[in-house]
């Protein structure tokens, strides 16, 4: 990163209360890859990010396909920093099953994702506008003990975390690209009925001593598992 980079891009993202671009797929949630499952399925989930990715609250939605061993998804999320304004974000994810059915409890996914977020802040008299691409691609392990009452999925994804930044201001617009190493998992408690409850954490090693992390909690509905 070039000096004047970083320092428009500590001025602009210190700013916001965001110090890497919101590292999730979408603001303020983590990155799921806890398997494909059938039919469709919708969920809502509430992230609570720690001080290094701007803290706050954020409440999002994700709407889930998956036919045999592919699967879509695609997420919004709306995310209030404690020291800037809301922002709105969209996303989805592309998913491979390569291990794993019907009578095999565990599983392996491969994911790649894209999530957009875009911020106006900066002073008055000093405009700034920060456009941040964030591109997961890793793989997701997920293990499924059943029971009588629900089944317990736990599941565990890291991955090669890729965030480009753009920032605009009344200089030219400068864009950077960070590739980090970041890593999510949870735990799934799934009902006979379709609902489930879970529970994700996500982090992200960003380097000199920045870690974005992201823990959420939410609830999913799914026709035809």
């Amino acid at each position: 990163m070039t000096s004047g980079f970083r320092l428009l891009a500590l001025v602009a993202l210190g700013s916001a209360g965001v110090t890497t671009g919101l590292a999730a797929q979408v603001a303020g949630l983590p990155v799921r890859n806890a398997g494909v499952g059938t039919g469709i399925g919708i969920s809502l989930d509430a992230g609570f990010p720690n001080a290094d990715a701007g803290k706050g609250f954020a409440l999002g939605a994700t709407g889930a396909l998956g036919l045999g061993p592919l699967g879509v998804t695609a997420s919004l999320s709306r995310y209030d920093p404690k020291a800037a304004e809301a922002v709105w974000s969209a996303g989805g994810t592309a998913n491979l099953k390569v291990f794993g059915g019907p009578l095999i409890p565990l599983s392996v996914t491969v994911q790649a994702g894209a999530g957009r977020t875009s911020q106006d802040t900066g002073a008055p008299n000093f405009p700034v506008s920060i456009r941040t691409w964030h591109v997961p691609v890793g793989v997701g392990v997920a293990l499924t003990i059943p029971n009588p009452v629900f089944a317990i999925k736990p599941w565990l994804a890291p991955r090669l975390d890729l965030a480009r930044i753009t920032i605009e201001s009344d200089t030219p617009a400068e864009t950077h690209t960070d590739t980090n190493f970041g890593i999510s998992g949870g735990v799934d408690l799934g009902f006979l009925s379709g609902l489930s409850v879970r529970v994700m954490y996500d982090r992200v090693m960003a380097g000199d001593g920045v870690h974005p992390s992201v823990l959420s909690i939410g609830v999913g509905f799914r026709v035809g598992t």
